[in-house]
């Protein structure tokens, strides 16, 4: 299984070979497409994860110490993000959530590619999984 840092390098790579904004919004669409369906019954509040323009879905599901989620968005630019958000920190011990240096999410250099709005959102994707971490690492 590939680190941590090495998915992120990957997502780096596969947006790297777009020139343009409009081509990389295309490929975070196509990330939204891989989603998994989402059960019903997580799409309440006590799932959606606050600060994201368009309504998100993140739901913790811990499985032999192995923490992965479900993820939803109403938007499919955000459903891309929460995409590729879990699916670099995905399927990883809590542990190593928690040591992941966050800031490592700069290469894929979504300042430049989204809006502020958005960004806030992807950070607010980030807390939520960090989050989790934490309360299953105890």
């Amino acid at each position: 299984m590939k680190s941590i840092e090495e998915k992120i390098n990957y997502y780096k790579e596969s947006l790297d070979l777009f020139d343009d904004g409009m081509e990389k919004y295309k490929f975070l669409i196509d990330q939204a497409k891989k989603a998994k369906n989402f059960p019903e019954e997580f799409r309440n509040e006590t799932f959606k994860v606050s600060g994201c323009q368009a309504q998100v879905w993140l739901v913790p599901k811990l499985n032999q110490n192995l923490l992965s989620f479900y993820y939803d968005s109403d938007a499919f630019i955000s459903k891309g993000m929460v995409t590729i958000l879990c699916d670099i920190y995905g399927d990883r011990t809590p542990l190593e959530i928690k040591k992941s240096d966050l800031s490592l999410l700069n290469i894929l250099e979504l300042d430049t590619l989204l809006t502020p709005g958005r960004r806030n959102g992807v950070y607010s994707m980030l807390e939520k999984i960090k989050e989790y971490a934490d309360a299953y690492s105890k």
